[in-house]
């Protein structure tokens, strides 16, 4: 009988050491639980020009899903633990969840800290087929992430999901981790090293989030766990109080569920991604007029602008 996917801080950090030592990407290797008619790993080439080969997984339709999912991970950026959701999405529902720059089987091997140039190595996961939908949705992390994407791309996201969102205030459990890995990132495996890099310089980025967050035209979902002790729920309702004056944003206190709620049945994440694309307003067929169209450049031009800086590119069935 195979054994179940690692749960739990001690039962995760245990088997990141193990995955390293026998070098695997993954704790549990997808297949083990999920045949590829269901959930299949794939490869992307990153964009912005970076070079990197990025890793993904996601769920194989023989036609076009109305809605794409798109799910940027948190720190450490792993999809597998995305799996149980993956293979339970409806037929009528294609979602991809990938393994972040730096994470699982991804590129390049060292931390990527600037999260603009992460959102530009990610943005390829927004392209859609013709008539298709995107629901963008951003993890922990990952939410800081998806919101320079939706502001980068936003006439490619149909909604954005912020999903037990960090943005720089740590919970108490957080907070003693990130501080003991400082301590031993030197002797700890690549994921968990990147992870504490992450993390410590997020936190002098976040403005350009913030601004971006306050140029979207999309709806904004922010969903979290009340009893979440890694990224404060406080810290998610006062984001969305900061916000208030957006008719498009809606904060849901998701009760009794901590900070991943993918690691429970997959109904307890698919249900409130669910509850964000039946509230989503119809597409017009109608062009923007003149002023959208200019605030939609604005927006674009200003986050781009503020995201700008250099960097290098570093030296799976693909995807894009």
């Amino acid at each position: 009988m195979l054994k179940r996917r690692p749960r739990g801080v001690l039962e995760i950090g245990l088997a990141t050491f193990e995955a390293a030592w026998k070098g695997r990407s993954e704790h549990l290797p997808h297949w083990a639980e999920y045949p590829d008619a269901l959930v299949e790993r794939v490869g992307f080439r990153a964009g912005g020009g970076l070079g990197w080969r990025l890793s993904a997984l996601r769920t194989p339709r023989p036609r076009t899903a109305p809605w794409k999912i798109v799910v940027v991970t948190g720190a450490p950026s792993w999809a597998e633990y995305w799996s149980a959701a993956l293979a339970n999405a409806g037929p009528d529902r294609e979602m991809v969840v990938v393994d972040r720059p730096g994470f699982g089987a991804s590129q390049p091997a060292d931390a990527v800290t600037d999260i603009a140039v992460q959102a530009k190595a990610l943005a390829p996961l927004l392209d859609a087929a013709p008539g298709q939908r995107v629901l963008l949705v951003g993890q922990s992390y990952g939410a800081a992430i998806a919101t320079l994407m939706a502001s980068a791309d936003p006439e490619k996201v149909d909604a954005l999901v912020l999903l037990s969102g960090l943005f720089g205030d740590m919970g108490p459990t957080a907070s003693r981790l990130v501080e003991l890995g400082r301590h031993i990132q030197g002797v700890i495996p690549r994921d968990l090293r990147n992870a504490i890099t992450e993390v410590l310089a997020q936190r002098s980025q976040l403005p350009v989030v913030r601004e971006a967050l306050r140029g979207l035209g999309m709806p904004i979902h922010i969903i979290h766990g009340d009893a979440d002790d890694f990224a404060p729920v406080e810290a998610a309702r006062a984001l969305a109080e900061d916000l208030a004056e957006k008719p498009s944003l809606v904060f849901t206190a998701v009760p009794n569920l901590n900070h991943f709620l993918n690691e429970g049945p997959p109904e307890q994440v698919l249900e409130p991604l669910e509850a964000v694309i039946a509230a989503a307003p119809e597409p017009s067929d109608a062009r923007p007029n003149l002023g959208e169209r200019l605030r939609r450049l604005w927006s674009v031009l200003n986050a781009r602008l503020a995201a700008f800086a250099p960097h290098a590119p570093s030296a799976l069935k693909s995807e894009t």
